[in-house]
């Protein structure tokens, strides 16, 4: 879905996946979904296929966790080694984009460029590993592996990578690059605005944003099934502004999901997964 939108928006840079090379893109039969999604990102969206092998931390390291939301994957690591390029752009595929970014190529060097997780400001002051701009290298590879294979049992991704360039990464507006599906629900947006003196308006933050990141913790990810319980608890509010019932939060919200959940069914023909008891 990632690759069918850069492809309708125009991103003339090269599009490159990353998949586990358990997978393969001879098509078994009508139920072999994931060979058919490889060849049709290939086919139709131009997207050059990379087998790796998936990365992950030792579980032994792991502290005891009984949701599934995060993994312990580092596999987004192996971006670092696509040296064939001079720059990669690296998402989660936990994301609506709106616009193509092929802008961000031509920033100024940087080994990493990443966002702040402004959710969590001015408390922590933290990289996010959800959109990710680097320049490839084996050295940092193998920097970022060597510093995974000593971690502490409760880090990931995100904080191996904020340990390794907290000090030194490029940091990229997340107003344009960052915004969460969760800020439509929040009642402060000082932390998303840089202050608390602008006026909030939805709607012209979606046609600022480039993308959106689906976090609406502890809904599940937009793929799978609402658990029936939760969504009218997590539904964004319509608010009373001056005498005129304003809905327009709930409205973007509430499209965002279904907006996802039509293009993985027209483009993947995927239905949502039930929701996990």
């Amino acid at each position: 879905m990632v690759f069918e939108a850069l492809h309708r928006l125009g991103s003339r840079a090269d599009r490159v996946l990353l998949y586990p090379r358990e997978m393969d893109t001879l098509v078994a039969n009508s139920t072999d979904r994931d060979s058919q999604l490889l060849v049709m990102a290939r086919d139709r969206f131009g997207v050059q296929l990379v087998p790796v092998e998936v990365k992950r931390v030792g579980r032994g390291q792991m502290k005891d966790r009984k949701d599934e939301t995060w993994d312990e994957s580092i596999t987004k690591f192996l971006a670092f080694n696509q040296t064939a390029y001079e720059r990669v752009l690296h998402f989660d595929s936990d994301v609506t984009v709106l616009k193509h970014m092929d802008e961000l190529f031509l920033l100024p060097k940087a080994k990493v460029a990443m966002m702040r997780a402004y959710w969590h400001l001015p408390k922590l002051r933290t990289l996010t590993s959800l959109f990710v701009l680097l320049e490839p290298s084996e050295f940092e590879l193998e920097r970022l592996m060597e510093v995974a294979g000593g971690r502490k049992g409760d880090e990931y991704d995100m904080e191996i990578l904020d340990r390794v360039y907290g000090d030194s990464a490029m940091v990229l507006p997340h107003q344009h690059y960052g915004l969460l599906s969760g800020e439509f629900r929040s009642r402060d947006h000082k932390n998303f605005l840089g202050n608390d003196y602008e006026a909030w308006d939805p709607e012209r933050v979606l046609e600022e944003a480039s993308l959106v990141h689906f976090s609406d913790w502890p809904l599940p990810k937009p793929w799978i099934l609402w658990p029936a319980t939760v969504v009218s608890q997590m539904v964004p509010k319509c608010k009373d502004v001056s005498g005129v019932v304003d809905c327009r939060e709930k409205d973007i919200w509430l499209k965002l999901y279904s907006d996802f959940r039509q293009r993985r069914k027209d483009i993947c023909a995927l239905l949502p997964a039930p929701a996990p008891e």
